[in-house]
This record gives C-alpha cells, sequence and structure tokens, in this order.
C-alpha cells in the first residue's frame, strides 16, 4: 500500500523523522512496493520499510533521540 501523503506514513515514522526525511521514506518506500510486487503479503511491505529506512539512513544519522542530516 503506497503511501499518497506524508500523513499516511505510519506514526512511528512521522513522529521521529523531520519533514525531509519523511519524503525520502515515503518516495523510497513507494519505489520499492513497486519494484518488488511480485511479492506478496506482510514479506512484499516489510520489505518496502526496510529499504525505505535504508534511504533515510543514507542522508540522515540519529543523534541522541534526533534524526539529523548527514
Amino acid at each position: 500500500m503506497p503511501y499518497r501523503l506524508l500523513e499516511d506514513l505510519p506514526e512511528s515514522v512521522r513522529a521521529h523523522l523531520p519533514p525531509h526525511a519523511q519524503e525520502i521514506y515515503r518516495a523510497a518506500f513507494n519505489s520499492a512496493w513497486a519494484n518488488y510486487s511480485d511479492e506478496n503479503g506482510q514479506r512484499h511491505e516489510e520489505r518496502a520499510h526496510r529499504v525505505a529506512w535504508a534511504a533515510v539512513k543514507h542522508k540522515y544519522r540519529k543523534e541522541g533521540a534526533a534524526w539529523v542530516a548527514r
């Protein structure tokens, strides 16, 4: 289930990531969702979330409780 808006992202993402990181997460999740569409069910969604977090971690790092740009 791709995310159309940032407001559609899971609460755990919205509560912790700054807006730009949320945009990265949404774009990466949606791309992974489309590219790995041959998988089904929960594994498909889990993979898309893993890809999205990896994309965020490429541009941001966690400093204490905050995510900051690299």
